[in-house]
């Protein structure tokens, strides 16, 4: 080996020496601190109650529209405060950029720290785009997309100083192909899925893992009231699978990439849809 080969295989070594070293317990989140948007009910509850399993502390928030939807964020907080952790629950709006940084700030001191970010909360205004409003287009853009921004950059000055964070946005099957009536939410999602990548691209090299989950149509009480039961019956006939998902299928996959598991894993937006997009 000559001069030059030796001072090449030294520099590969130093680099490899630097690399981190594989975690022992890849899927544990003991001691982690976890902020879940929308994490009420749904997707997102499901969300918190794997979190807290896994041992992570957690925070979420929820847009507070009266007895019932304070109800469902208490219920989720009795379950998730039952796996043993710290949580933390409180009344917001995502489309609040102030607020978004408030509830970040709170959430990092009564969780002792923060390391992941679920961007789940979202709304549905669906309606043909010819009769689409301009407030029913801005709602849901505002919504699914700046609001997953506003948190993204809230976290990212912790993460970036911390060097290490996770975050997972809940994206959707619409982000990728239309249907009749969603015009605001499939560009919302699909904003989200470029949103992932570009937030991926920047928070790379300081650690920071991004990626998307894009659930396809998952049983939840606020699916099953909005959308028609023929367009659930096309929904389970298309999927490969022949069934609609349960929100557990997308808990488990927002679990793995919050995990050490998915260390390597990043800018990737995975469908969840039992085949819908086959």
């Amino acid at each position: 080996m000559n001069t030059g080969e030796k001072e090449a295989t030294g520099h590969l070594l130093d680099a490899l020496a630097t690399e981190p070293e594989p975690a022992t317990e890849p899927s544990s989140l003991e001691g982690r601190g976890a902020l879940v948007t929308g994490g009420s009910r749904g997707i997102g509850r499901a969300v918190v109650v794997a979190l807290a399993q896994s041992g992570a502390n957690v925070a979420f928030n929820y847009l507070d529209t009266g007895p019932e939807s304070r109800q469902s964020a208490a219920e989720t907080k009795d379950e998730a405060c039952a796996q043993g952790v710290e949580v933390f629950a409180s009344a917001g709006d995502v489309r609040d950029a102030a607020a978004a940084e408030d509830f970040v700030d709170e959430a990092r001191g009564r969780l002792g720290g923060l390391h992941i970010l679920v961007n789940n909360a979202g709304v549905g205004r669906d309606r043909a785009l010819w009769h689409m409003t301009p407030e029913e287009w801005r709602t849901v853009i505002d919504t699914n997309l700046s609001g997953a921004f506003y948190f993204i950059r809230a976290v990212a000055p912790l993460f970036r100083a911390q060097q290490f964070g996770k975050i997972v946005n809940i994206s959707s099957v619409h982000g990728f192909c239309a249907e009749f009536g969603l015009a605001n939410y499939c560009s919302s999602k699909a904003g989200l899925a470029g949103l992932t990548r570009s937030a991926a691209t920047e928070l790379g090299p300081s650690n920071v893992n991004v990626n998307a989950v894009a659930p396809g149509y998952i049983r939840t009480t606020e699916l099953t009231a909005r959308v028609p039961a023929e367009i659930m019956d096309r929904a389970r006939e298309r999927s490969v699978l022949g069934r609609l998902g349960d929100p557990q299928d997308v808990a488990s996959v927002v679990l793995f990439l919050c995990s050490e598991a998915a260390r390597h894993v990043t800018g990737v937006v995975l469908p969840v849809d039992g085949g819908y997009l086959v």
